[in-house]
């Protein structure tokens, strides 16, 4: 008898997309610091450990893209989150810089690798290695507009891989594309990502 596993992609992209877009929010002005605490328990819960069961379960379904991007990206959370919790005002802001630098080679890398794949999810990988480069450099140099444009792209690749969760859901329960997913994607599959 074959086993059959869920398609834990959708869990993932939103547990990403919807942390990613409430500090983006906090990262464009849109909403003040006060905020934060929020985006805390959302990088805790949902984006750090709903990613890391996502990947986990992509792992068990042999989805290594999925498996590195989601357990990767949940541990940022959790590390985001502690270092809100303890450490924020007690680390220089290049250094920040550098934690946001070595974030955005990760995701450079990742969004390369991403060309195996699906428009939707280029577009995630594009928009989230610009997010991270633009906040390295504003909290190398203190340039605050800068920082503020880099929460701009951080919310583009929320709503991205908000819209990629959607059609990696209603998708697979119809079995066919009905949300499109990029002009360069293979054929509808339910673990495409």
């Amino acid at each position: 008898m074959e086993r059959k596993f869920g398609n834990a992609i959708p869990l993932g992209l939103f547990g990403f997309a919807s942390t990613t877009w409430l500090l983006s929010m906090i990262n464009a002005h849109w909403a003040s610091g006060a905020g934060l605490g929020l985006v805390l328990a959302m990088a805790l819960v949902y984006g750090g450990t709903a990613q890391a069961l996502a990947g986990i379960l992509s792992y068990i379904n042999g989805n290594s893209f999925a498996t590195v991007a989601f357990l990767s990206y949940g541990a940022f959370w959790w590390s985001f989150a502690v270092f809100i919790k303890f450490f924020i005002g007690k680390t220089p802001d290049p250094f920040v810089g550098w934690y946001l630098f070595v974030w955005g080679v990760f995701t450079f890398y990742m969004w390369i690798a991403s060309f195996r794949h699906n428009m939707a999810l280029q577009l995630v990988f594009l928009t989230l290695w610009i997010t991270f480069l633009l906040l390295a450099v504003g909290a190398w140099f203190g340039l605050g507009g800068i920082s503020i444009a880099g929460g701009y792209f951080g919310l583009v690749c929320a709503l991205f891989a908000a819209y990629l969760s959607a059609a990696e859901m209603i998708n697979g329960d119809y079995k066919r594309e009905v949300l499109p997913i990029g002009v360069f994607a293979r054929p509808v599959d339910t673990h495409a990502v």
